[in-house]
């Protein structure tokens, strides 16, 4: 068995600038989606969550490197370290490669700059020396450059490596004496190729290659990240639109540079640069006669009437709400991969540009009659979604409302975001209210991971409303346990000849399936749960991910060779209603003996002997969990294995369990 890396980490803590993370975020995205989620972390997380075994490449933006130090000197730059060195992959630009260097000589001299003194992780041994260019302001891009670089061919042989190209260049330094340290594994990838400020010795090396260990880092002290259509072009600033306009001009090579790095790295690039996706409107409809108008009779206290518009402006995000006839149908191939999603406010600014999708206003189109029609959601039957969901529950005695009422968009932030960040909305759903997406853009997991959610994975949320009432009898914390069965048993229920798709439970709400290809255990699917105390009931927003469709970032359902292909729409109507069933025997028998048994017979774990970090790294054989809080129960083990009688109970908010290593390790 063996897990994926497919987090993308960059720092965003202490000493780091927002736009040098907004940068790299929104240039890393267009290279590596839809294989790595691209996600910002703070100091906090490299320090004390177990971060390395998904990590596909940890990523050190500009700013100023003694922010770094002050926060991850000692116990971070060690986790960082033993990452590389056990195989994991640096990438650090400007303040970054300094960070990384043996030692930072930024400004010698200079009382009002002077950065000067050795740094521990030392992925090149030498000095990194700036300025290379004057000029340098914090904060500021009055010395902002477009310097030119001659490449190394030898040090990049994969895909189209140009000879020279321009790159922006804002307070780097230079990698001294770079050549005299190949016997150490270091390469230069770039040389600055006019006069330099500081002295630099043999070569002006811009950008190095560092063999670390098993692993490996990219340093550049330049910013091949930064795009020029995310720079202002109208700054007042003296000669700074011709640093665009050069920029510009060298898109694509600098564009091939970077993909030639991160290839060197061992990541899997996205040949095409895919476009950041613009969001798309959502539509909200309802299964039931009057859902919907039921639905905004209940929203009416919350919206705000402006120039005779309605919008609901909430927590996190802004709506504003639509009837269908103000939505003019475009072209349909608008709405094709590659394209532009259906219009909206955030079209006002360059298609390419790095938005903060959290301001731009949600449209949202109020379906009262019929839901929306195929044309309109090309990516999303709504007919053949609540035709199966009908389907479904007319063989069951559920008489929940879980899918009947929906909200779909075809790119969206986060689903679980949209319900759960907007409480004055959250708090006016009805029950079993589902959001889904064709496309997530910022989809949310547990901890520092975030689950890469290209066009054909299964995204939704759906709003549970568990009373206070039935804490004793059933927890809430269970839902998380019944979503996974739920996930499970609606495969396969999905039809006749599902029944033995190897799909398992790891503990406590991960799906993994069997790769056909490698026969190795994989990650496929992930549930996060939020819940709010309100009133005299708990107001949980369930959100999962599941790759039905899709090949990448891991395998998928229909990489399982199913009897036939899995349809999105019709996997959602049975999840729900299985969920919908399940939740219903639960509120009224709570997690009893038949739960416990299905549980155990789709879970992973039953006899697996692990570690206890978080008890001293004793040795435990995994017994199953508890029907009163779904805790995880460990029976110690002493001398050759045998059991010492002491049982410990685990929480799943306080512990995560690395399956592939068997240890349970402490959660923060």
């Amino acid at each position: 068995m063996a897990g994926t890396r497919m987090n993308v980490l960059v720092y965003s803590g202490n000493g780091c600038t927002v736009e040098a993370v907004r940068h790299c975020v929104y240039t890393l995205r267009r290279l590596l989606s839809p294989n790595y989620a691209v996600i910002s972390v703070e100091g906090k997380a490299i320090i004390e969550e177990p971060w390395s075994g998904t990590c596909a490449l940890l990523v050190f933006p500009g700013g100023a490197d003694l922010g770094y130090c002050r926060t991850l000197n000692g116990e971070g730059n060690r986790k960082i370290s033993q990452y590389v060195e056990r195989g994991g992959s640096y990438l650090g630009f400007c303040a970054g490669a300094y960070y990384a260097s043996g030692r930072c000589e930024f400004e010698a001299g200079n009382k009002k700059l002077e950065v000067v003194g050795d740094r521990e992780l030392a992925f090149y041994p030498g000095i990194c020396r700036g300025l290379a260019f004057p000029g340098f302001v914090y904060h500021s891009e009055a010395g902002a450059k477009a310097v030119e670089l001659k490449v190394s061919k030898t040090g990049l042989t994969q895909g189209s490596v140009p000879d020279v190209f321009r790159s922006y260049y804002n307070g780097g330094g230079v990698f001294v004496d770079a050549p005299k340290y190949k016997d150490k594994g270091v390469e230069v990838l770039a040389s600055y190729t006019e006069e330099l400020k500081v002295d630099s010795g043999e070569d002006t090396a811009a950008v190095v290659y560092c063999k670390v260990g098993d692993g490996a880092a990219v340093l550049t002290c330049p910013h091949p990240e930064f795009a020029a259509v995310n720079l202002d072009r109208n700054s007042q600033l003296p000669g700074y639109s011709k640093v665009v306009e050069a920029l510009a001009e060298d898109d694509k090579p600098r564009t091939d540079f970077l993909m030639a790095c991160l290839m060197r790295l061992g990541l899997e690039v996205n040949q095409e640069n895919t476009a950041v996706p613009s969001l798309s409107r959502l539509h909200l409809s309802s299964l039931l006669p009057n859902g919907t108008s039921d639905m905004m009779k209940s929203l009416q206290e919350i919206v705000s009437i402006v120039d005779g518009e309605e919008y609901i402006k909430d927590e996190n995000d802004t709506f504003h709400l639509e009837k269908p006839s103000a939505w003019s149908l475009g072209s349909i191939s608008d709405a094709l991969p590659g394209k532009k999603s259906e219009k909206t406010d955030e079209d006002d600014v360059d298609d390419d540009r790095d938005i903060d999708f959290n301001k731009v206003v949600k449209r949202l189109i109020v379906h009262e009659k019929e839901p929306p029609p195929s044309k309109e959601t090309p990516y999303f039957n709504h007919h053949a979604f609540f035709a199966n969901l009908k389907h479904y529950y007319s063989r069951t005695q559920s008489e929940s409302d879980f899918g009947k009422n929906i909200m779909y968009g075809e790119v969206v932030t986060s689903t679980n975001t949209l319900l759960e960040k907007n409480t004055e909305l959250l708090r006016r759903l009805p029950a079993g209210f589902t959001a889904t997406a064709t496309v997530q853009v910022a989809g949310r997991g547990r901890g520092s991971n975030v689950w890469v959610s290209p066009a054909g994975s299964l995204m939704f949320s759906t709003v549970v409303r568990h009373p206070v009432s039935l804490t004793t009898q059933a927890p809430v914390v269970f839902l998380q346990y019944l979503a996974a069965l739920a996930i499970v048993e609606g495969i396969k229920s999905y039809d006749t000849g599902y029944r033995n798709l190897p799909i398992k439970l790891k503990w406590p709400n991960d799906i993994y399936a069997i790769d056909p290809s490698s026969k190795e255990l994989t990650k496929i699917g992930g549930i996060l749960v939020n819940s709010h105390y309100n009133a005299s009931e708990f107001l949980s927003v369930v959100g999962i991910g599941l790759n039905t469709t899709n090949a990448a970032p891991t395998t998928s359902l229909n990489a399982l060779n199913p009897p036939y292909p899995f349809t999105l729409e019709k996997l959602l109507a049975r999840i729900l209603t299985t969920f919908s069933g399940m939740y219903e025997n639960f509120i009224n028998t709570g997690f009893d003996k038949s739960f416990e048994e299905l549980y155990y017979k789709h879970w992973l774990h039953t006899d697996q002997i692990v570690t206890l970090e978080a008890e001293g790294g004793v040795r435990a054989r995994i017994k199953g969990i508890t029907r009163d809080w779904g805790l995880l129960l460990a029976e110690e083990l002493g001398w050759e294995d045998r059991a010492t009688g002491k049982i410990w109970t685990l929480q799943s908010d306080s512990n995560s369990f690395d399956f592939f290593k068997g240890l349970v390790k402490r959660k923060v």
